[in-house]
C-alpha cells in the first residue's frame, strides 16, 4: 500500500512538471515571437529521403515558434495526387514540385503563391540558380524556388587515361575536343575493348547537346538543329568508339554497369550518379576506383560550365493560411542554408556556391584533384524538359524519333522530318 501511494505521489509530482515545463516551452514560444505555427509540409517517400528531417531540424532549431508537419503523398503520381488535394481544399502550406509538367498544371490551374514580390521584398539572389528561375517564369512571375538540382558532367577513369598516355578531360572542353579524346583513349578490340565514350539510351545523352548555345530548345517544333550532333554521335558509334545503341537498348545494359566495368573512359552523366559511384567504389562493385570529374563538353563559343539539368522546387499553396511563416520555410530549403544541409548529405542543392561545393567535395571517396572539385562549378543550366503545357507529348515523338536514328531503322533526316511534322501537330502549326 506504502508502495502504491507513494507511486500515486511520483505520478502525480512528475504530471504537475510535465505541465510546468509544457507551460515554460508555450511562454518561451510566446516570447520568440507568438503562438507555436504548424506549417503542412507536402512531399514524397518520407522514410526514403536522407534530407527532409535534416532540413526541419535545422530550421526548427532556429525558429522554435514552428512547426513543420510532413504529409507524404507518395511518389507514384505525386503530382496528380497533389493536384487534387490542393483543388480539394487540402490545408497545406509548403509543397514540394517534382517535375515542370506538373508545375505548369498548378500554375495553370491557380494553385500556387506568386513570389517575384516576395524575392525582391527580401533580396532573394535567383542568379545563384544559374538561370533556372528564368526557365520556369510564367508570363513573368514565377511560382517555386528549385531546391534540388542534377546536373550533367562528365565521369572518366583516370586508369584508362593513364594506360593510353592520353591526358584527362579538361573543364573547358568542347564537343569537337571531347570526340578527338574518345578516339584516342579507345583501345583493344572484343571482349577487352575500352571505348572512348559512352551515350546512355536516353535522347537527353544525344539531343541535349543541341540546346547548351541558348539559341534552340527541344519544345519550339523544329529540329533541324539536332542534325551535326546525331551525326557525330552516329560516325562515332558507326568506328567503334562508343558502344552500340541497339545492343545496349535489346540487352538492357545500365551505364553504371559499363563505367563500373572499366569499359568506357568518358561517361556523360548527371551529378546523380557521384554518390553511386562512390558507394560502388566502397563496396568493390565499381573497378573504376581511380576517377575524375569534368564540365559538361559543350559547342565551341559557349561558356564552360553550360550544362542541362532538372530540378526539384518548393511551393506555396495558394490558399496557405501561413503563408508568412510557409515563406520563410522556403527561403531557408532554397536558399544557401538549405543548400548546405544537402550538399553535405551528397545531395545536390540547387545553389552551387563554394561552401556547397566544398562540403560535396568533402564526402568521402570524391575524387581528391582540384579539378574534379572545380566541375561542380557551374555556369549556367538549361532544364532538360522545358516548361510547355505540351511538353509530355512532344518527349513522346522524340524518344521514338530518337529509337529510330540510334538504331538505324531511320536516317537522321527522316528522323528529324519525324520530329518536325509531329510536333507541329502537337503544338498547332
Amino acid at each position: 500500500m506504502k508502495r502504491l501511494k507513494r507511486l500515486c505521489v511520483f505520478v502525480l509530482v512528475f504530471g504537475l512538471a510535465a505541465s510546468f515545463f509544457a507551460g515554460c516551452k508555450r511562454k518561451q514560444a510566446e516570447t520568440d515571437g507568438g503562438d507555436i505555427i504548424t506549417l503542412k509540409w507536402a512531399l514524397w517517400d518520407y522514410d526514403l529521403t536522407v534530407y527532409y528531417r535534416p532540413l526541419i531540424d535545422a530550421y526548427q532549431a532556429k525558429n522554435p515558434q514552428v512547426r513543420i508537419e510532413t504529409v507524404d503523398l507518395g511518389s507514384a503520381d505525386y503530382m496528380t495526387v497533389l493536384g487534387t488535394q490542393l483543388s480539394g481544399g487540402a490545408d497545406l502550406d509548403v509543397v514540394c514540385v517534382k517535375d515542370i509538367p506538373g508545375y505548369a498544371n498548378l500554375v495553370r490551374q491557380n494553385r500556387l503563391e506568386p513570389l517575384s514580390g516576395y524575392i525582391k521584398t527580401k533580396g532573394v539572389d535567383t542568379v545563384l540558380y544559374g538561370g533556372t528561375t528564368e526557365q520556369i517564369t510564367v508570363n513573368g512571375e514565377v511560382y517555386a524556388l528549385p531546391f534540388r538540382s542534377d546536373f550533367w558532367l562528365i565521369f572518366y577513369n583516370k586508369d584508362l587515361f593513364d594506360a593510353a598516355g592520353v591526358p584527362y578531360p579538361s573543364n573547358d572542353i568542347t564537343l569537337d575536343e571531347y570526340d578527338a579524346l574518345a578516339r584516342r583513349v579507345t583501345r583493344g578490340s572484343g571482349a577487352n575493348k575500352t571505348y572512348g565514350a559512352h551515350y546512355h539510351t536516353w535522347r537527353s545523352a544525344v539531343q541535349l547537346f543541341g540546346i547548351l548555345d541558348g539559341k534552340n530548345t527541344i519544345v519550339d517544333g523544329t529540329y533541324d538543329f539536332l542534325t551535326p550532333y546525331y551525326e557525330r554521335v552516329i560516325k562515332e558509334q558507326n568506328e567503334g568508339i562508343v558502344q552500340n545503341y541497339a545492343a545496349l537498348k535489346t540487352s538492357g545494359t545500365h551505364y553504371s554497369g559499363a563505367f563500373f566495368n572499366n569499359q568506357i573512359a568518358m561517361l556523360n552523366m548527371g551529378t546523380w550518379f557521384i554518390t553511386t559511384q562512390i558507394d560502388k567504389v566502397k563496396t568493390g562493385e565499381s573497378l573504376s576506383k581511380n576517377w575524375g570529374l569534368a564540365k559538361y563538353p559543350h559547342p565551341a563559343g559557349v561558356p564552360a560550365g553550360t550544362t542541362l539539368g532538372t530540378i526539384t522546387s518548393i511551393a506555396i499553396n495558394r490558399n496557405s493560411k501561413n503563408k508568412d511563416a510557409a515563406l520563410d520555410f522556403m527561403r531557408f530549403i532554397s536558399g544557401p542554408e538549405g543548400a548546405v544541409i544537402l550538399a553535405k548529405l551528397g545531395t545536390i542543392p540547387a545553389i552551387m556556391n563554394q561552401e556547397v561545393i566544398n562540403a560535396i567535395a568533402s564526402i568521402p571517396g570524391f575524387p581528391g584533384d582540384p579539378e574534379s572539385r572545380e566541375a561542380l562549378q557551374v555556369y549556367r543550366t538549361y532544364l532538360e524538359m522545358p516548361l510547355h503545357e505540351k511538353s509530355a507529348d512532344i518527349e513522346i515523338v522524340l524518344n521514338e524519333a530518337h529509337d529510330g536514328i540510334m538504331t538505324g531503322n531511320s536516317t537522321i533526316a527522316q528522323g528529324i522530318k519525324e520530329m518536325n511534322d509531329r510536333v507541329k501537330v502537337i503544338l498547332g502549326k
